[in-house]
């Protein structure tokens, strides 16, 4: 069973900064892997994404210079490196892995999905 593994969320004061991991089994990421997150109430809303290489990457304009992502592939993990949190940036946060068709910033692009992990940013 293919399964993506989120960790690394918590709460944090704004300003600070998490590391959030997603670790694939059963899976070689073979193209993109991405980040999205989904705040109480809302629909579920890109943040970043890379390819296969990692030699490109994209951002939401809400996130870009503040987030980076990354990943090992010889390891098949993806990461999302945040720093100077807001209040809004709290939400859970979901790993997505492989598109197989459309915008790599669209959720019905992705076919594989992980958990979430729960980032909360106080003020």
């Amino acid at each position: 069973q293919v399964q993506l593994v989120e960790s690394g969320g918590g709460l944090v004061q704004a300003g600070g900064s998490l590391r959030l991991s997603c670790a694939a089994s059963r899976l070689t990421i073979s193209n993109y892997a991405g980040w999205f997150r989904q705040a109480p109430g809302k629909e579920r809303e890109f943040v970043a994404a890379i390819n296969w290489s990692g030699g490109s990457t994209y951002y939401a304009d809400s996130v870009k210079g503040r987030f980076t992502i990354s990943r090992d592939n010889a390891k098949n993990t993806v990461f999302l490196q945040m720093n100077s949190l807001k209040p809004e940036d709290t939400a859970v946060y979901f790993c997505a892995a492989v598109v197989t068709s459309g915008l790599i910033t669209t959720t019905r692009s992705y076919r594989y999905w992980g958990q979430g992990t729960q980032v909360t940013v106080s003020s």
